[in-house]
């Protein structure tokens, strides 16, 4: 299942919701926390219900909920969940905001047991009890993926933001090594300057770098640019296509290290190669094998 890129869409707006999709976005999650007021939370968690059981809504891509911290008032989130999960709704996966440890993630699952429901979960690391405690959070069942939101982070420790980044950079960089260590999904922050398209593909690009496999999106005009910098360009895509064969090859006849084109490739650069097919894989852009 591909997450290059995640869009949010606020729960008291159905219309939004139900355009969502539309954008190409991997991943649609319709926000009851910071998407809603609090005066507002029993129309939004009504609206998400409405929009997710209607026949009509079967939408070609992950969708998933956004559910109020379970940390702050679990009878709130509780509250999220027996709303939304109400008759035959059309979900995959459950976000939990403002995640600090392990315990956070098993409440939720306890909570969604107890309405016999059995979800995936996005947990998102936005403070610095939640960065310190991503490695325990990204290994703890039913966890698929960890995100790292930097802008909650820096009001919860005092930071100030700046293009660069360099205040968040060390949590940034261990969100994504917990999430290798527990092989989930990371998805990396939001980029708040919407008509800043350029800059953001350099963001992208520095947090494909660093190792996430997706981006969440706070404007549906950011989805291409984050789909675009997560999926590999082609000539990438047709130096692993050769890398594997080869692999092939060497593995049925006994070799370890073996020449393709003018490298020499071992293990490292063959991992190299099957995260490019598996990236280009969920952007449907690896060639057919038949």
């Amino acid at each position: 299942m591909a997450r290059r890129s995640v869009l949010f869409s606020p729960g008291d707006r159905p219309d939004l919701m139900r355009k969502t999709p539309d954008s190409g976005a991997d991943v649609v999650v319709f926000d009851l926390e910071d998407g809603v007021a609090p005066e507002a939370k029993d129309d939004g968690r009504e609206a998400v219900n409405d929009v997710l059981t209607d026949d009509a809504f079967d939408p070609d891509c992950e969708v998933c909920v956004r559910v109020n911290p379970v940390r702050a008032d679990r009878d709130v989130t509780a509250a999220d969940l027996r709303a939304v999960l109400d008759g035959d709704p059309r979900i995959d996966s459950v976000m939990l905001p403002k995640t600090e440890r392990a315990e956070d993630v098993r409440i939720l699952d306890n909570l969604l047991g107890a309405r016999r429901v059995d979800l995936p979960i996005i947990a998102l690391c936005e403070s610095a009890a939640g960065v310190l405690h991503a490695e325990d959070i990204a290994a703890t069942d039913p966890v698929e993926a960890i995100a790292f939101g930097a802008e909650d982070l820096s009001a919860d420790i005092g930071a100030t933001r700046t293009r660069e980044g360099t205040e968040v950079l060390h949590a940034r960089e261990h969100v994504v090594l917990a999430a290798g260590a527990a092989d989930v999904d990371a998805l990396d922050t939001v980029f708040t300057d919407i008509g800043e398209s350029e800059a953001l593909a350099e963001e992208t690009e520095f947090a494909l770098g660093l190792g996430y496999d997706g981006k969440m999106c706070i404007h549906p005009a950011q989805v291409p640019v984050v789909n675009d910098a997560f999926t590999p360009a082609d000539d990438r895509i047709e130096w692993a296509h050769r890398v594997l064969e080869a692999a092939a090859e060497a593995q049925a006849d006994g070799v370890g290290v073996f020449r393709v084109d003018d490298e020499m490739i071992d293990a490292p650069l063959i991992a190299r190669a099957e995260q490019v097919r598996d990236r280009a894989l969920a952007a449907d852009a690896w060639p057919d094998e038949g």
